[in-house]
């Protein structure tokens, strides 16, 4: 009797384990770590999240770089500090030019495969994604793992079934071109953001997009 009492619970037990393991794990606030490259160095990027909005941070040499975002993408800023030169400057982009900028993202169809690894301890699995208009294609790794707010996940990805981990970002340049840069997510975590994160200081100076963009370029 008591042997299978125990094989029971021990039945129990490990069905418990494997549903534990295979549970996903659902995010609405916290902090997403990813890595990527920029102009040949590797950058960290840190991005803290709810359910509202987003706050990307990373570092482009000397200068610190914050990005927010809304989750409905009705507002955008992009937040430059060069500490050893004291400056500190807040592009504010107006509601067209965001429209102009999520205009040149592509439109992706998407097309599963069988073919799963482990990348930064999620299972993900392959689909491949291919731009409607220029039928290239981008090897995107999703996993089911975790769910975030829709507003961390890149809006031409929305449909993709699953948040992405290793993946093409398709960003506008200071020349208005298309930039096409490889991410892949380090970690995730419920680290709730430091106060002020997602808001702009008053010592930061209100300039435009064209004016950021200028910069960007080197033109001031």
């Amino acid at each position: 009797m008591k042997t299978k009492f125990l094989s029971v619970a021990l039945g129990i037990a490990v069905s418990a384990t494997i549903l534990s393991a295979n549970a996903q794990k659902n995010y609405t606030e916290g902090l997403v770590t990813m890595k990527t490259t920029g102009y040949g160095q590797d950058v960290e990027v840190k991005e803290y999240f709810r359910s509202d909005s987003t706050a990307a941070l990373f570092a482009a040499g000397p200068v610190n770089i914050k990005l927010l975002a809304d989750a409905n993408y009705k507002s955008y800023a992009v937040l430059a500090s060069v500490p050893a030169a004291n400056i500190k400057k807040a592009a504010i982009y107006t509601p067209a030019e965001i429209d102009q900028v999520l205009s040149t993202f592509p439109t992706l169809t998407f097309a599963p495969s069988t073919e799963t690894k482990q990348i930064s301890g999620f299972n993900c699995k392959k689909v491949v994604a291919t731009d409607t208009k220029t039928q290239k294609t981008y090897d995107i790794w999703i996993t089911n793992d975790i769910s975030l707010p829709s507003d961390v996940i890149d809006k031409y990805y929305a449909a993709i079934g699953g948040v992405p981990i290793q993946y093409s970002s398709f960003q506008q340049g200071p020349n208005g071109a298309l930039v096409v840069n490889e991410y892949t997510i380090t970690g995730v975590s419920d680290q709730k953001a430091p106060v002020g994160t997602f808001g702009i200081a008053p010592d930061f100076d209100k300039i435009s997009k064209d004016q950021l963009d200028a910069m960007s370029r080197g033109k001031q």
